[in-house]
């Protein structure tokens, strides 16, 4: 899964033509996810119910992991954000 705003960042980043036209055909494979309303809304309200915890997350964490949850995906990433999210949702992550 990607979304689109990560695509959007991850194809701009990118100077060399190369390996921009090998990521890019790499996720072409995978499906694009299009947040729809109802997910900026359960991202909100997640974001809220963590933030009641003491715990202050990114909002675009909050999203990508609202997503997953909404799609039953697991999550691979370095961010501590996520950690923090899976200890008070049900967010599966993958260990590096």
């Amino acid at each position: 899964m990607y979304v689109n705003k990560i695509f959007r960042c991850l194809v701009h980043s990118l100077g060399s033509l190369s390996p921009r036209r090998r990521i890019i055909e790499g996720l072409s494979l995978l499906p694009l996810i299009i947040p729809e309303k109802r997910d900026h809304i359960d991202a909100a309200d997640l974001k809220v119910k963590l933030r009641q915890k003491g715990i202050q997350v990114g909002t675009i964490n909050v999203r990508l992991a609202q997503l997953c949850l909404r799609y039953g995906l697991s999550l691979l990433s370095a961010d501590k954000d996520f950690s923090h999210i899976a200890k008070h949702a049900p967010l599966v992550l993958i260990a590096d």
